[in-house]
């Protein structure tokens, strides 16, 4: 895969990403509903080291409902492997799903496949038709943090 995260399609996205498209863009406008709904509540909790600890997680503003996340990096460079931890309210079910989603999709992947990852991945998804414009840029701000943070905890 190309190191150009400005290309689109389905070949563009990491494997899991592609599965998650795919299961997205089989279903009708309600049931991609139900399914983003079903990612918020597969959120993973916090580990306790981050529960315990919120100032330690980075605050999300482009999400219309409050979101923290933070990464973290096992080895360097684009090889090493990142992970991604985030908290959302339950009463934020769509922030919630789109974190469930990244999380799905990205965590323990390379950093070089999350840093290859389209920005505009929210647009394969196809919620679009389901989702405003506005929730949909609070997932996209949650990849740029996550993006920021791998490149910076990495070296990548």
């Amino acid at each position: 895969m190309s190191a150009d995260a400005t290309a689109t399609g389905p070949d563009a996205l990491p494997e899991g990403f592609r599965e998650i498209a795919e299961d997205f863009n089989a279903l009708g406008e309600r049931d991609r509903l139900q399914l983003l709904l079903e990612f918020s509540q597969g959120l993973p909790e916090l580990p306790e080291r981050y529960a315990d600890h919120p100032e330690l997680l980075e605050p999300v503003p482009e999400c219309q409902s409050p979101i923290f996340l933070i990464t973290e990096v096992e080895g360097t460079g684009r090889e090493a492997t990142a992970h991604l931890f985030f908290s959302a309210p339950p009463e934020a079910p769509t922030t919630r799903g789109f974190a469930g989603i990244l999380a799905e999709a990205l965590d323990g992947r390379s950093v070089g496949e999350v840093l290859d990852t389209p920005d505009e991945v929210t647009a394969e998804l196809g919620l679009a038709e389901v989702v405003s414009p506005l929730r949909l840029r609070g997932m996209s701000g949650m990849l740029g943090r996550i993006k920021r943070q791998l490149r910076e905890k990495s070296g990548a």
